[in-house]
């Protein structure tokens, strides 16, 4: 059963599948992911399948929550969290790593755990560290229970930009210049000339590349954590920001040109391409960073302006990207067409943003695929592949 999933007993032929939401989680992109977490819960088929939503906390405690999308939602600017929504303080939901066993069971202190039955497939919303990068697809093959979206490979990979890049590199997909400062090279050096290295490192990379330059978490997204550093006297802070979120660091230069994205979805017959989207210059905000995306509700063009060969060959990279990395279920690639006219890619998302406004469903609801039908897809094909090796 650890490789591949039993067949469906009479009881669960008769039933609809059951299909746990997790979300939230112990990454900086906890509110983000409840605010995902809502808007598929507003959206999935109850009609066809049973849902349990499962929170995670920021502490990193799975918390039974209520299911109302509602609550879920930024409202008035304010974010909002699992511990909003749980439906106890202190109660826990466990899920079972015996692979023969699919049962979730509920427990607070004192009382009697209460099992709330089994779940046929896992839809989990979670993005950054502890949930996107491998770390809860691992603990679900261990389970035997299918998942939506990308392996545990694939979700690392997608995680941390540097091996993300590396993986490009290696299948000859075109990545711009970068570089990696690792904690140890940030720590390096006597005291009070910490970091020295590290600066030299970054100050020889911006004499060739030019200044500005961009620092960054390497394994978060949501555009946290990221400075546009003008010259070597922002270093020091752009690196202590991008630190708060992971001690490895990425240094990337500036691509001048569009910001084009383009989503990609598994169907029966192989990956398929949307029609590609244009994140057009955010004049209020440095670059599309948190608060364009999510507080402003800065929004693309979809579909974006380009030829039809344009359009072809960002659609070929982002299906190509897909495959570099060994995904499934779904990705979204984002790229930049310099002003060469060369599409170079940035980086990949496997769990995306998913709300009906986010740009990887509104790709596909001008691709055809509303999205409804879009968590229908991702789910039918969570259900069809099985766990363990493949």
């Amino acid at each position: 059963m650890s490789s591949e999933n039993s067949p469906q007993s009479p009881e669960q032929q008769l039933r609809k599948p059951r299909v746990a939401v997790v979300f939230g989680g112990r990454s900086s992109e906890h509110a983000i992911s409840v605010v995902t977490a809502g808007a598929v819960l507003r959206s999935i088929d109850r009609t066809k399948y049973d849902v349990l939503p499962i929170g995670i906390t920021t502490d990193g405690r799975w918390a039974l929550t209520a299911d109302d999308p509602e609550r879920m939602a930024i409202a008035d600017r304010a974010l909002p969290s699992v511990d909003q929504i749980a439906e106890s303080t202190d109660g826990a939901v466990v899920l079972s790593i015996d692979p023969g066993n699919r049962e979730v069971v509920y427990s607070e202190p004192g009382s009697v755990p209460k099992v709330l039955g089994e779940v046929d497939v896992v839809f989990p919303v979670l993005h950054g560290p502890y949930g996107e990068d491998g770390t809860l697809q691992g603990l679900l093959e261990l389970s035997g229970v299918p998942y939506v979206g990308a392996g545990v490979l694939a979700s690392a990979v997608g995680q941390d930009k540097e091996y993300m890049k590396r993986v490009f590199t290696s299948f000859g997909l075109p990545v711009g210049p970068y570089l990696v400062i690792r904690p140890r090279e940030w720590e390096q050096g006597p005291e009070g000339a910490k970091g020295a290295a590290a600066r030299k490192k970054i100050t020889d990379f911006a004499a060739e590349h030019g200044w500005p330059l961009f620092v960054k978490p390497a394994r978060a997204g949501s555009s946290m954590g990221i400075t546009k550093v003008e010259d070597a006297s922002g270093l020091d802070e752009a690196i202590a920001e991008a630190q708060r979120h992971d001690p490895k660091i990425l240094v990337e230069s500036l691509l001048r040109g569009r910001e084009i994205e383009c989503g990609v979805l598994e169907f029966e017959d192989g990956p398929r391409a949307s029609v590609p989207a244009e994140i057009p210059p955010v004049t209020a905000h440095d670059f599309y960073d948190f608060e364009a995306k999510y507080i402003d509700s800065a929004t693309g063009l979809v579909p974006a302006p380009l030829t039809e060969e344009q359009t072809a060959e960002v659609q070929r990279l982002a299906v190509e990207a897909f495959e570099a990395a060994s995904c499934e279920g779904l990705v979204r690639a984002d790229f930049f067409l310099t002003e060469d006219g060369e599409f170079v890619i940035n980086e990949i998302n496997t769990l995306p943003g998913f709300t009906p406004i986010s740009m990887f469903p509104r790709m596909w609801q001008e691709s055809g695929v509303g999205y409804p039908e879009l968590i229908d897809r991702l789910i039918q094909a969570a259900l069809r592949r099985p766990t363990g090796l493949r």
